[in-house]
């Protein structure tokens, strides 16, 4: 174990502690835009076997991690691996994304879906385990969760979609079945949450990716609620470890994810982060933002896009990252650059003053 007995940098920033520079961590730095993720990819083609073999996952997870040394470690994993521990199969098609066959469209299916059985997922704990034992205190290890309303929304259309017309169906024509099922899903996702918790995850992201695809005040009803439930569940038995919710497109839903109970609201790309910071109050710590695409730009535009960003963020409670995850394609020189300069960003921002 990296012999240090300091608190990760990562978790000093989730309590609030003024900070000389914010953590840093990318959604998304384990993958395809590194190539020796795509090595590996072309050995096990199959995503399932890459997030659901211990060994590999454990490998896949440290790659970031032995190349730029990030403050944070995220587990490689997928928001849909916790589905089949509660009766709902899925597949992963490498140009497709998420396949749910048959989808869930009834009352029927609806009631045969059980409580998660965490023992369907002994990968989760073992992965976990190898990344805490391997970073030690050198960064924070994160686990990450799927919210209900997207884990619903991948289940009842059967996979990715540009509309969410089916789920915004039954949203509007069937609300009690589609309660019932967010509600079912919800204490299966909280009981994920601690199982992640138990097993050495630090910090747990929770993402709502297609909650921004909801009206403020459908949002109220389908979303918020259950993410709320997740965290209230997780609170009453692992109060001190800190929860981030991440929504893409949350720039008209903002205020209300701070509602969820969350300890840190991470911001998409498209809120300005002073007024991100302005509209969520300064007790509420943020995660972000910077657009990923940003990082196809050049080294000076990349430092000049970064110090802003910390600038406006403040020196305390701030997790900078991106505002989604990092892309396909994204020169790796890049994305090394943009952990050296977060890295030194309270000298460079004396400079720039």
């Amino acid at each position: 174990m990296a012999g240090s007995t300091q608190i990760p940098y990562l978790l000093r920033a989730a309590r609030g502690e003024v900070l000389d520079r914010p953590p840093v961590w990318m959604m998304r730095q384990a993958g395809r835009y590194m190539k020796a993720y795509r090595d590996l990819r072309d050995k096990y083609p199959s995503f399932r076997d890459r997030s659901e073999i211990a060994e590999i996952a454990i490998e896949i997870s440290l790659q970031p991690w032995k190349a730029f040394q990030p403050d944070g470690v995220i587990l490689f994993s997928d928001i849909l691996t916790p589905l089949p521990a509660i009766g709902i199969p899925f597949d992963i098609i490498e140009s497709k994304g998420p396949i749910i066959d048959p989808p869930i469209r009834s009352q029927e299916q609806i009631d045969q879906i059980h409580p998660l059985e965490v023992e369907k997922l002994p990968f989760i704990r073992e992965i976990l385990q190898a990344l805490r034992q391997e970073v030690g205190n050198e960064a924070a290890v994160l686990g990450f969760v799927g919210a209900p309303w997207t884990l619903a929304a991948y289940a009842i259309e059967g996979k990715s979609s540009k509309n969410y017309s089916i789920i915004k169906g039954m949203a509007f024509s069937e609300p009690a079945m589609l309660h019932q099922f967010l509600g079912k899903i919800a204490d299966s996702i909280a009981a994920y949450v601690c199982y992640q918790i138990d097993n050495g995850a630090q910090v747990v992201q929770m993402f709502d990716s297609w909650a921004g695809q909801l009206s403020p005040q459908d949002y109220e009803t389908f979303a918020l609620p259950y993410q709320q439930q997740v965290v209230r569940q997780v609170k009453a038995t692992h109060p001190d470890t800190p929860l981030i919710l991440y929504i893409s497109g949350s720039a008209g839903v903002l205020e209300r994810m701070a509602q969820s109970g969350v300890d840190i609201v991470s911001v998409d790309w498209t809120v300005d982060m002073a007024e991100a910071r302005q509209r969520l109050g300064s007790q509420m710590k943020v995660q972000g933002n910077m657009d990923p695409g940003a990082l196809f730009g050049s080294k000076d535009f990349i430092r000049d896009r970064i110090l802003d960003n910390i600038r406006k963020a403040g020196n305390q409670g701030h997790i900078f990252n991106l505002g989604h995850g990092v892309l396909p394609g994204t020169p790796e020189d890049n994305v090394r650059f943009f952990f050296e300069t977060a890295k030194q960003a309270d000298k460079l921002l004396a400079v720039h003053a």
